[in-house]
């Protein structure tokens, strides 16, 4: 008969560091993102300085975890705060909710360790239900403010030729925009994750949790991701010959470096500025993602293969990321089985 593994009682700050470690190794094996990975860093880190790092993870209840959550939520948002002014508002109930997954994650790698003799979350209270609220400005663009976006310069006229990276930017909107990736798989793609043939160019997208899924780019795609790494690409790969990460990322700085996630979200911001006046409003990738699944239903895609081409592995979700279509409650009317009924 086998023995049940012995408790090991160590601190809140040492079960931390090592299961940080665990995640360290899960990023570099493609099980989690990067940002995924951050996540997590942040919110076990703050978890362990709201416990006490010295106290014996063990020892944590239930009552204990619920007390961390109250006092994550009543600290005032970073993203809110000003220097110069008071401290912004308390955090939302969807951050509480997101530290509160990261929380039990970390005790669920606990109990599998023998670090606690039962995980505390079954005891803390359920978390807070998320009140939706009525949505005063849509996620996804319009079909409109779409091809206005695709068809606007990318990037300004740069000073100097050398920070010329128009070609790389109008790739970027358009891969965000047409196919609808995750901000975190375009950034970490590498030139070897796209495969060039005479008669067709394929992108393999690391997508979450290790999985992958295969896009064919349409013809103008390809002919944008050609004329990058034809013409850009070389350039700045050339400037960090020795980084064995630029050298193999596909998307790169002016300085030669693989562009991260905020790059491209302020790559996007820029260009969305350069619209037409009439359709400018913030757009952001993952609005952008919205406005992939949004157009592809309204064009007849079965919801399905929209799904596929996501990554979403329940059709549900991408659902949830169905916008509604200006003018189509009054189209659905007009091609009711019954319009012409009192004709």
């Amino acid at each position: 008969m086998v023995a049940p593994p012995r408790l090991e009682r160590i601190t809140v700050d040492e079960a931390a560091r090592r299961y940080l470690a665990a995640v360290e190794v899960e990023t570099i094996r493609g099980v989690l993102s990067p940002a995924t990975a951050r996540s997590y860093t942040r919110d076990v880190t703050e978890f362990g300085r709201l416990t006490g790092r010295e106290r014996i993870l063990d020892d944590v209840t239930g009552g204990d975890v619920d007390t961390v959550l109250v006092r994550y939520q009543s600290a005032p948002d970073a993203r809110y705060t000003d220097p110069d002014r008071k401290p912004g508002p308390g955090r939302s109930t969807a951050t509480v909710n997101r530290f509160r997954q990261s929380v039990t994650r970390f005790f669920a790698y606990a109990a599998r360790e023998c670090w606690v003799q039962a995980d505390p979350m079954q005891w803390a209270a359920p978390p807070a239900k998320v009140r939706g609220t009525l949505r005063t400005a849509r996620t996804a663009l319009s079909a409109g403010a779409a091809r206005s976006l695709l068809t606007s310069p990318a990037s300004d006229t740069p000073a100097r030729t050398d920070q010329d990276l128009a070609l790389r930017d109008r790739l970027v909107v358009a891969l965000l925009l047409v196919l609808g990736p995750r901000v975190s798989e375009l950034a970490r793609t590498d030139v070897d994750d796209v495969a060039r043939e005479p008669e067709r160019t394929t992108w393999r997208i690391r997508g979450k949790g290790g999985s992958t899924r295969t896009v064919t780019l349409s013809p103008p795609l390809a002919r944008a991701l050609d004329d990058y790494l034809t013409h850009l690409r070389p350039t700045l790969a050339a400037k960090r010959p020795r980084d064995d990460d630029a050298q193999r990322a596909l998307l790169l700085s002016w300085r030669g470096r693989r562009i991260d996630t905020q790059a491209i979200r302020a790559l996007l911001a820029r260009a969305v500025r350069r619209m037409p006046a009439p359709y400018q409003r913030e757009a952001t990738p993952h609005a952008l993602r919205h406005t992939t699944a949004t157009l592809l239903v309204a064009d007849g895609w079965d919801v399905k293969v929209v799904a596929e081409l996501l990554g979403h592995a329940s059709i549900a979700t991408t659902g949830v990321y169905l916008d509604r279509i200006e003018g189509e409650l009054a189209a659905a009317i007009r091609s009711h089985p019954l319009a012409a009924a009192f004709d």
